[in-house]
């Protein structure tokens, strides 16, 4: 029969005690201090054409202060736009009616979040109710892209070199500058 000292079983001990806090921190941060007991937050409702990278639980914040979470996202089956559900910390429920919403990203290729800019209006946003100012997400990559291929890059070259817009190849009727009486085929024109 062993005999355990009890420094070992003091250590075992420790180690129990250490893992259950380090998991009990975990909990913690996972839930971002929300415990699902709710009533110290509102819902408000907000539209876009293009959320970009926003993601649930990404910070809403006005001024660059965090005031609430991005808590739910979906999409709208008739419109197609994203409906954005955005849960604000009850301490701001005086918001202006005209307040208006933007998707924005830290940095460059940082977090996606919503900034909101309160309007002078009076009247406040009630919990449930809809922000109708709403500005798009901005795709980087798709806006450098447009930029490296509509030959803003060539600007400072040799003009021989410069990218040259494909314009051989796109209808005249697709083209900015075509003349009013060059207008697209009719069905009837495209038959044989």
């Amino acid at each position: 029969m062993s005999v355990r000292s009890p420094r070992i079983e003091f250590a075992v001990g420790a180690f129990l005690l250490l893992a259950l806090a380090s998991l009990l921190v975990l909990a913690i941060a996972s839930t971002n201090g929300k415990w699902g007991f709710g009533g110290d937050s509102y819902a408000l409702k907000a539209r876009f054409t293009t959320i970009g990278a926003l993601r649930p639980n990404a910070p809403v914040k006005i001024g660059g202060v965090a005031v609430g979470q991005v808590s739910h996202i979906e999409l709208d089956p008739k419109t197609f736009e994203s409906k954005v559900t955005l849960d604000i910390n009850s301490q701001y429920k005086d918001l202006p009616a005209d307040t208006s919403a933007g998707i924005f990203t830290s940095g460059l290729l940082g977090e996606s979040y919503i900034g909101l800019t309160p309007g002078g209006d009076p009247e406040s946003l009630k919990p449930g109710d809809e922000i109708f100012l709403t500005q798009p997400a901005v795709d980087l990559i798709q806006l450098v892209g447009k930029y490296m291929f509509s030959g803003g890059g060539a600007q400072g070259g040799d003009k021989k070199d410069a990218a040259t817009p494909a314009t051989e190849d796109v209808p005249a009727y697709l083209q900015g500058d075509a003349p009013q009486g060059d207008a697209a085929p009719t069905q009837d024109e495209k038959k044989p």
